[in-house]
């Protein structure tokens, strides 16, 4: 058994492809027309990792209670988590599309942390291994 994919709600298809391939550095694995009655250029969008693994399914929302709950998906929390191996080349990449970060990175137990916040307004933890400055008393608190 295993988790395949994820649902993103986002704004605008082409705005959050853009956003997750080149910000974030993920492959756009599948864009395919799924028109329907109700919206007649609904796409199946995926991402994912180039390494593979889980995925996201970058879902347009349509209709009032989809569209209210983009970017706030976690109910305010962090709800997504990024976990790279390097974590300055990342933070570096990010910072130089544009990307939001909703602090400055900071050094913990489990690793280095940054929380930014995704093209549709969600929350993430973007997490690099340990390093050297951590402290051995930090934990996640997420």
């Amino acid at each position: 058994m295993r988790i395949d994919l994820t649902t993103v709600l986002v704004h605008d298809y082409d705005e959050a492809i853009a956003f997750f391939t080149t910000a974030l550095g993920l492959e756009l694995t599948e864009d395919t027309a799924r028109p329907s009655e109700d919206a007649p250029d609904k796409r199946w969008v995926v991402v994912r990792p180039p390494a593979g693994g889980a995925g996201l399914l970058l879902a347009r929302a349509e209709g009032d209670e989809q569209v209210a709950a983009t970017g706030r998906q976690a109910g305010g929390r962090v709800g997504h988590f990024l976990h790279v191996d390097d974590f300055e080349a990342q933070h570096a990449r990010m910072s130089a599309a544009g990307v939001e970060f909703l602090e400055e990175p900071r050094h913990e137990a489990y690793g280095t942390v940054v929380v930014f916040r995704d093209v549709a307004g969600n929350t993430w933890d973007l997490l690099g291994p340990p390093s050297h400055a951590a402290s051995p008393t930090s934990s996640p608190n997420r």
